[in-house]
C-alpha cells in the first residue's frame, strides 16, 4: 500500500532540505580522502546518491560547495569569537580563554579541521578560497582576539604590548599543536589518542583540552600585568629594560 499522498509530501520535503548537507558530507568525506582539486562533482554527486545535475541544482560548482563548507562549519566558530570580543564587561583574561578555549574545542573536531587543511593545502592552485576563508575566518577570530588584548591593556590587566604581535602568539601554539598532533601524528605522552583509549572525537577533544591547560597557563601568565604573586616581577625585554 503507497503511502497517503500528504504523508509522501512530507517525507519528500524533509529529503529534498536535507540535500544540500548530505552533498557537503559526501563532498568533505571525498576532500579528506583525496584533496579538493582531485575530487569530481560526479564523485560527490555518486557518494551523496544524487545525479550530477541534482548537485548542481544546489551548488554551481565544486568551489562553491567548499565555500559553504566553510560557511556551515567554521564561520559560527569566527561569529561566537567576534561575540564573545565585543562583551567589554568582562575581564579581559576571562575572555581571552574563553575564546581561546572556544576556537581550541572547534577545531578539535576533526572534520571541522580539515577545512583550514584543505584550504590551505589548495590555496596555491586556488587563491580564492584562500582568501574567502581569510576575509569571512581568519580576519574575524584575529580581530576579536586583538580587541581583547588591546582592551586588556588599556585597562591595566595585561602589560604594554602590541596586540597585532602579540596575538600571534595566542594562535601560533594552537596551530603548532594542531600540525604536530594531526599532520605529523606527534602528540604529547599520555594523551588518550596516543593510548587509543576512546573515540577518535573523544581523544582529539580530551588531548586538546590538555593542550588547552597548559597552553593558557603559559600565556596569561606571561600577559599579566603583574606576576601571580602580585610582585612587579616580569622578565626584561629584549633590549635589557623593563616592558613599558
Amino acid at each position: 500500500m503507497s503511502a497517503p499522498p500528504a504523508l509522501s509530501r512530507r517525507k519528500f520535503r524533509r529529503r529534498a532540505e536535507a540535500r544540500p548537507d548530505e552533498v557537503l558530507d559526501a563532498a568533505l568525506d571525498l576532500f579528506i580522502r583525496f584533496g579538493f582539486a582531485a575530487t569530481r562533482v560526479e564523485d560527490i554527486a555518486r557518494r551523496a546518491g544524487l545525479s550530477k545535475g541534482a548537485v548542481y541544482l544546489y551548488y554551481p560548482s565544486k568551489q562553491a560547495i567548499m565555500q559553504a563548507l566553510i560557511e556551515r562549519a567554521v564561520v559560527p566558530i569566527a561569529a561566537r569569537a567576534e561575540e564573545l570580543g565585543r562583551n567589554e564587561g568582562d575581564d579581559p583574561r576571562r575572555t581571552l580563554a574563553a575564546i581561546v578555549r572556544m576556537l581550541g574545542g572547534g577545531v578539535a573536531d576533526p572534520r571541522i579541521a580539515a577545512i583550514p587543511k584543505i584550504i590551505i593545502g589548495e590555496a596555491g592552485n586556488f587563491p580564492e578560497l584562500a582568501e574567502s576563508y581569510r576575509r569571512k575566518v581568519i580576519e574575524r577570530g584575529l580581530g576579536a582576539l586583538t580587541a581583547v588584548l588591546r582592551r586588556g591593556v588599556e585597562t591595566g590587566h595585561f602589560r604594554a604590548l602590541d596586540p597585532e604581535l602579540a596575538v600571534r602568539n595566542v594562535v601560533g601554539p594552537l596551530l603548532a599543536h594542531l600540525l604536530l598532533a594531526q599532520v605529523f601524528g606527534l602528540r604529547p605522552a599520555g594523551d588518550p589518542a596516543t593510548a587509543g583509549d576512546g573515540g577518535a572525537e573523544d581523544d582529539e577533544g580530551a588531548a586538546m583540552s590538555r593542550f588547552l591547560d597548559s597552553h593558557l597557563d603559559i600565556l596569561l601568565n606571561g600577559l599579566l600585568a603583574t606576576a601571580p604573586d602580585g610582585s612587579d616581577d616580569r622578565p626584561d625585554d629584549a633590549s635589557g629594560g623593563r616592558p613599558r
